[in-house]
């Protein structure tokens, strides 16, 4: 039989192999690597994109805002013109009224009394004045409780005024006013 040495055959097999088997083996670190690298980017491009996102969100969430601070301002104003038309209105309203109740301060003054004073407050007026006698504080005081806007005339002082005439009295008395019902209905219309 003939004797064949396989032993070199067989190292360069070893050999051939192994270099094999590293190829592979630097193959597949490279593209494990590759892989890593191509992972980690589209991870952090993902990262980057969200990013984006919650900066364009959080810029409109600020332009939100000033938006509705400008609504809140722009409420409080319509509020205070609302309140400043309400007491116009309301001053208009009450410009009639103010008129009619003068006529008739001056429609129940009977002749010998004079007024000195009148103050307002509110719905009650306070009159000061002078009169020739008892008989026409009494004459006045019933003529104000017969008007159609006022009511509840109240005597508060009466004291003589000598240098007026023998019989004349100061007084101070108060008088509500009071609209009639029909002008009332006039004005919630």
């Amino acid at each position: 039989m003939a004797q064949i040495n396989l032993l070199p055959w067989r190292e360069e097999r070893r050999q051939e192999l192994k270099k094999e088997f590293l190829t592979t083996v630097a193959l597949v670190i490279a593209l494990a690597a590759g892989l890593v690298l191509l992972a980690d980017r589209v991870v952090n491009s993902q990262i980057d994109n969200q990013n984006a996102r919650n900066g364009y969100l959080t810029e409109n969430i600020k332009e939100l805002d000033k938006q509705v601070a400008e609504i809140r301002d722009l409420q409080k104003r319509r509020n205070q013109l609302l309140d400043r038309m309400r007491v116009i209105q309301e001053l208009q309203g009450n410009r009639p009224i103010i008129v009619r109740v003068l006529d008739q301060l001056v429609r129940t003054v009977p002749d010998g009394v004079f007024y000195t004073k009148l103050t307002t407050a509110g719905k009650k007026i306070s009159i000061s004045g002078v009169a020739e006698s008892n008989n026409r504080v009494s004459s006045l005081m019933r003529r104000l409780e017969a008007s159609d806007w006022l009511a509840n005339p109240n005597l508060d002082k009466v004291h003589e005024a000598r240098e007026f005439g023998e019989q004349a009295n100061r007084f101070e008395l108060s008088v509500t006013v009071e609209a009639p019902a029909m002008e009332e209905g006039l004005e919630e219309g």
